[in-house]
């Protein structure tokens, strides 16, 4: 658990929770995983990466959908020509191995693989691949009172990365670069979040989110041919919502369907399900979730 002593403070950082960090097969002191400045990564953003939730139960620290967020990790890495120099069973470990190693029962765990130092060509050529494994603690990504009230978001002018461009079911360093635009936008103007729109028009997702929304009792989702991650919480909402009883379709979300729901939320590691209250001024209901 995060020191009390540290949450008295206004901010605080990553080091200040987290002594270890497993980097290239080793747990290595946090202060000691450096890479060079001229890494390929750098510069083309060449890395792929996973964000992982783990939870204190009554048995002890359980890590949600482990092996889903590793397994993604490597179809991430093998789309962009990343062979990540160990396979499911070293990662799922070293996941296990670094939450063990900080003593935490609640944090987020941050696998990233990355083409390293040797050459600054854009192949990557001979550039080693790099992986490291960071536990830390983070709390509820948009504010507990999102959590508890519901995001206000807004629609961005920032287009979601096509499909024939980048492959967005690769969870891609370079790629976010378009949800950094979106999300500084929807901040500069006063909004907690970004929603991006497809080459379509079609809703795609928030800046690090997936999304759904309820109608008449139903609820409703999109898919990957919305220029969508294919997130495992989302994985996980779908199954719960047919366990439950709920029907939901799969398929496109139009702004016209959005505007008419009469809820929407966010999904997401960080997030986890996140309301939302409204999106550009235009409530939900009430605008409670």
């Amino acid at each position: 658990e995060l020191n009390p002593e540290i949450t008295k403070r206004k901010y605080y950082t990553m080091a200040d929770q987290s002594k270890y960090i497993w980097f290239n097969g080793e747990i290595i002191p946090w202060e000691d995983a450096k890479i060079h400045v001229m890494s390929h990564v750098l510069h083309y953003g060449s890395g792929v990466f996973e964000g992982i939730k783990c939870y204190s139960t009554d048995e002890g620290p359980a890590i949600f959908r482990l092996g889903d967020h590793v397994h993604r990790l490597i179809q991430s890495g093998e789309k962009y020509g990343i062979q990540i120099p160990y396979d499911q069973d070293v990662l799922t470990q070293a996941c296990v191995d670094i939450v063990n190693a900080n003593r935490f029962e609640n944090c987020y765990i941050r696998p990233i693989a990355f083409y390293g130092y040797d050459t600054l060509g854009v192949h990557p050529k001979d550039c080693p691949v790099e992986v490291a494994i960071a536990s830390f603690f983070w709390g509820a990504y948009l504010g507990d009172d999102g959590v508890e009230n519901g995001v206000n978001i807004t629609v961005s002018p920032w287009k979601k990365i096509s499909l024939d461009a980048f492959p967005p079911s690769a969870k891609a360093s370079g790629q976010y670069l378009n949800s950094m635009l979106a999300v500084q936008d929807a901040r500069e103007r006063g909004y907690d979040e970004a929603l991006l729109l497809n080459q379509d028009g079609n809703i795609a997702e928030g800046s690090g989110q997936n999304i759904f929304i309820v109608k008449n009792g139903k609820v409703f989702t999109n898919g990957e041919s919305a220029s969508i991650l294919m997130g495992v919480t989302r994985k996980s909402v779908i199954q719960l919502c047919r366990d439950l009883g709920f029907e939901i379709q799969i398929g496109d979300l139009t702004q016209e369907m959005f505007m008419d729901a009469d809820e929407a939320f966010f999904t997401g590691t960080a997030s986890e399900i996140t309301p939302i209250a409204s999106v550009d001024d235009s409530q939900f209901k009430d605008g409670k979730p």
